[in-house]
């Protein structure tokens, strides 16, 4: 599941835990609060004890939030079926990918502001085109023009993330 989203903090559902691993579970533990611990078991590409963090999964709506704010894509790992009638390991899957700049989670949005997602586009001749669209209002701007222009207007419309070609 971590190869398809590299960028992101995988949150990967443990029974009544939301788990993270190796290099995710030392960024979470430092957004979140939580402790880091290490398998007893379960080794990492190293040999050392593998890093983990984790959370209840009835806290999603807490702990969610804050790595958004912080600026971190989060892939959301789920059991896609009843661990009672697994014959062998649950099957799961990504049911969710949240990102600074296409929430639509009301604990993460912040009522107050745009949360603008900006896409550029480097053209000829010097030319920057820029788009920005908040999912949550359905506002969308568009414009053109040199490199200083796109720049004011990304400082000016601070969108939570930006796409790049």
């Amino acid at each position: 599941m971590k190869k398809k989203h590299p960028d992101a903090i995988l949150l990967f559902r443990c029974g009544d835990f939301y788990e993270t691993y190796k290099d995710d579970a030392v960024k979470a533990s430092k957004i979140l609060g939580i402790t880091l611990t290490k398998s007893n078991g379960r080794k990492d590409d190293e040999g050392k004890p593998l890093a983990m963090a984790g959370f209840p999964y009835h806290a999603l709506d807490t702990y969610l939030p804050k790595l958004v704010r912080a600026g971190k894509r989060v892939a959301i790992c789920e059991q896609l079926e009843d661990p009672k009638l697994a014959k062998k390991l649950v099957k799961r899957g990504i049911t969710e990918l949240v990102t600074p700049g296409v929430s639509i989670n009301d604990n993460i949005l912040d009522h107050k502001e745009n949360n603008f997602l900006a896409g550029v586009h480097f053209g000829k001749n010097n030319k920057v085109g820029v788009a920005f669209l908040d999912i949550s209002t359905g506002e969308f701007l568009a414009a053109e023009g040199d490199y200083d222009y796109v720049d004011k207007l990304l400082g000016n419309f601070a969108p939570k993330e930006v796409l790049f070609e």
